[in-house]
C-alpha cells in the first residue's frame, strides 16, 4: 500500500515541478538569470549580490545545477544547427533537474537516516506528501540545494560514526566537499551541522587519519571554490591574483548579514518568527502533533533526541538570532522533522494533513505569481505580432522598439525572453519593472512613453520625432484583479488619455500582495483576487488610435 501511495505522490511532485509558479524572486535571480545570460547570451540583469564591490553569492555550488544542463542544451542545439535552445525548454529542463535531485537524493537520504523499516516507510511518505517537497524543493532555490547538502551531511556523519573499525576515509573526503559546497551555497549551512558534527570528535580522536583527510580535502575544495568565484568575478585574474586578493563570497556574505542596517533593507522580523510563524507555515498539522506529544509525555520523546531533530531545532534556534527571517530559510528542517514524526493511525491527522498540503500545494505550486513565467515566455511573440500589426505597412522598414511595463508582480526574469533574433521583426524589447508603485505613478510612466496619434492620414499612424526616445509601442503586464485598471480598459472620461487593449492573458495567477482585507473586507477581497485572477498583456495607446 505504501509503495502505491509513494508512486502517486511522486507523480504529484512531477506535476508541481513542471507547473510555472513563482514563489520568490531568488529562485530566478540567484541562479538562472546569471547562467542563462552568461551561457546563452540571453537578456539578463544581474542582481546586486553579483554586482556589488564585494559579491556575496558563489557560483561554485551553482555550476553543476545550472551551468552544466544549460551548456549541454547549447551544445546539442549548436551541433544540430538549430541556433539557441528556446527559453521555455531551458526552464523546464532545469526544473526537471531539481525534481530528479529531490527524488533521488532527498528521498534516499531520508531512507538512510531512518533505521527501522516500519518508521522508514512512514517517514518517506510524510516527506513525499509535504507541499514543501512538491513546490520549494523542485524550484531553483539555494535553500533547496541546502536541503540536499544538509541531509547528506547527516548521512555521512552517521556512516562515519557507525563504522567503528575503519577510518571511513572516503566518507570523510565527501563530507568535506559537502561542507564547503554548503557554506559557499548559503552561510546558514553550518547551523544545521554544528550540533550533529560534535559526534565526529571521538571518531577523529581515535582515527586521526580520517581527520587529516577531512581537513586536507576541505582545504582543496575551499581553494577550488575561491578560484572559481574569483575568476568568475574577475575573468582576467591569474592564479597569482587569486592568491593575492581572493574573493571569498561566504565571508562577504557573513559581513553583509551581520550588519542590521543591511538586513533592514530586506525586512526585519521578531526573533520568535521562525518558531511561531515559519515552522507552522511549513509543517502545519505535523508540528501540532509534535508539540502535543511533548506536552502529553511531559518529557522529551525519544525521537526528539535523534540527530535529525537536533539538527533542525538547533539550526532554527541559531537562525532566530538574526532579525531577517523567511520561511524558505527553514526548508532543510522539513524532511528532518517529518522523518522524526511518529504518528499512529488517525483520521483526523490524515484529513488535516491532506487538506493543508493540497491547499498550500495548489496555492504555492500553481497560482502564486503563476502567470509571470508563462507571460514572459509569451511576451516576444505577442509584442512582435502587435507591433507588426501597427507598423507592418511602413514603406521604409526600420528597427522598432517596444517597452513592456510590468506592474504589481514579482520581477520578471529577463532571460525568459530568450533569443529575439528569431522574431520576424527587427524588434528591441525593453522591460521596465514598476513593482508595486501607486497607480497614478503607473499612469504617469505610461503617459511619458506612449506616442501621440497623428491626425494626418497621409503620414504614419503614430507621430514620433526623429530624436525621440519614446518606444514605437508600449505594453502593460499587470494582474487582472487590480481594479485601478478598470478605468483604462474602457475610458469613460475625457480626462483619461490612455486606453488598454488586451492581447493575451493567463488565468492561473494570484498575487498575495493584492490582498487588502482592511479596506475592502475579507469576502470582497477574496472575490476580487480569486474571481478575477489572472495576468494579462495589454497594448497601451491613446483613445481613438486604432
Amino acid at each position: 500500500m505504501w509503495r502505491r501511495t509513494y508512486l502517486v505522490l511522486l507523480l504529484i511532485r512531477v506535476y508541481f515541478a513542471l507547473s510555472p509558479s513563482y514563489i520568490h524572486p531568488d529562485e530566478h535571480f540567484q541562479g538562472l538569470e546569471v547562467f542563462a545570460g552568461r551561457v546563452l547570451s540571453y537578456p539578463s540583469r544581474l542582481p546586486w549580490e553579483f554586482t556589488s564591490e564585494h559579491p556575496i553569492r558563489s557560483i561554485f555550488p551553482l555550476w553543476p545545477i545550472y551551468d552544466v544542463p544549460i551548456s549541454l542544451l547549447r551544445w546539442f542545439y549548436t551541433e544540430t544547427g538549430s541556433g539557441s535552445p528556446p527559453a521555455d525548454l531551458v526552464y523546464y529542463v532545469v526544473r526537471g533537474v531539481m525534481f530528479l535531485l529531490s527524488f533521488v537524493l532527498e528521498d534516499w537520504a531520508v531512507h538512510e537516516l531512518v533505521p527501522l523499516p516500519r518508521h522508514r516507510r512512514v517517514a518517506v511518505v510524510l516527506v513525499a506528501s509535504s507541499y514543501v517537497t512538491w513546490t520549494h524543493q523542485t524550484h531553483t532555490f539555494s535553500n533547496s540545494l541546502e536541503t540536499l547538502l544538509v541531509a547528506w551531511g547527516l548521512v555521512l556523519i552517521h556512516r562515519i560514526i557507525d563504522n567503528k573499525r575503519r577510518s571511513s576515509l572516503f566518507s570523510s573526503a565527501v563530507l568535506s566537499f559537502i561542507c564547503i559546497a554548503g557554506v559557499f551555497n548559503r552561510i546558514t549551512f553550518p547551523t544545521f551541522l554544528a550540533i550533529p558534527g560534535l559526534q565526529l570528535l571521538p571518531h577523529f580522536w581515535r582515527k586521526p587519519l580520517s581527520l587529516l583527510v577531512f581537513v586536507a580535502f576541505g582545504f582543496t575544495f575551499f581553494f577550488i571554490a575561491v578560484l572559481a568565484d574569483t575568476t568568475f568575478y574577475r575573468p582576467s585574474a591569474s592564479l597569482r591574483d587569486v592568491l593575492r586578493s581572493p574573493i571569498i563570497t561566504p565571508l562577504n556574505n557573513l559581513i553583509y548579514n551581520t550588519d542590521s542596517s543591511n538586513l533592514a533593507l530586506h525586512g526585519l522580523h521578531p526573533h520568535y518568527n521562525h518558531f511561531l510563524v515559519n515552522l507552522p507555515q511549513l509543517l502545519g498539522p505535523a508540528l501540532v502533533v509534535m508539540i502535543l506529544q511533548v506536552y502529553k509525555l511531559r518529557a522529551i520523546p525519544p525521537w526528539l533526541k535523534n540527530i535529525r531533530a537536533a539538527s533542525a531545532l538547533s539550526a532554527t534556534a541559531m537562525l532566530s538570532i538574526f532579525p531577517h527571517q523567511e520561511p524558505r530559510f527553514l526548508i532543510p528542517c522539513v524532511p528532518l522533522l517529518l522523518s522524526c514524526l511518529r504518528v499512529r493511525k488517525s483520521r483526523l491527522f490524515l484529513t488535516t494533513w491532506v487538506i493543508f498540503n493540497v491547499a498550500l500545494g495548489f496555492l504555492m505550486g500553481i497560482y502564486h505569481q503563476g502567470g509571470v513565467v508563462p507571460t514572459q515566455l509569451a511576451v516576444p511573440s505577442v509584442v512582435s505580432a502587435a507591433t507588426e500589426g501597427l507598423y507592418g505597412s511602413l514603406k521604409e522598414p526600420r528597427a522598432l522598439s517596444a517597452t513592456v511595463v510590468w506592474w504589481k508582480t514579482y520581477s520578471p526574469p529577463l532571460w525568459l525572453l530568450g533569443d529575439n533574433t528569431t522574431l520576424p521583426l527587427d524588434l528591441d524589447i525593453e522591460t521596465r519593472d514598476l513593482m508595486g508603485q501607486p497607480g497614478p505613478e503607473l499612469v504617469q510612466e505610461l503617459e511619458e512613453l506612449v506616442l501621440s496619434c497623428d491626425s494626418n492620414p497621409k503620414r504614419s499612424r503614430f507621430f514620433k520625432m526623429p530624436e525621440s526616445k519614446q518606444p514605437d509601442a508600449v505594453f502593460l503586464v499587470a494582474p487582472t484583479s487590480v481594479t485601478f485598471l478598470d478605468e483604462l480598459l474602457a475610458p469613460r472620461s475625457s480626462e483619461i488619455s490612455l486606453e488598454l487593449l488586451e492581447l493575451w492573458s493567463y488565468r492561473n495567477h494570484i498575487s498575495l500582495d493584492d490582498l487588502d482585507f482592511g479596506e475592502d473586507g475579507i469576502i470582497p477581497t477574496l472575490k476580487r483576487v480569486i474571481g478575477r485572477r489572472g495576468l494579462a498583456i495589454w497594448l497601451v495607446q491613446r483613445p481613438g488610435c486604432r
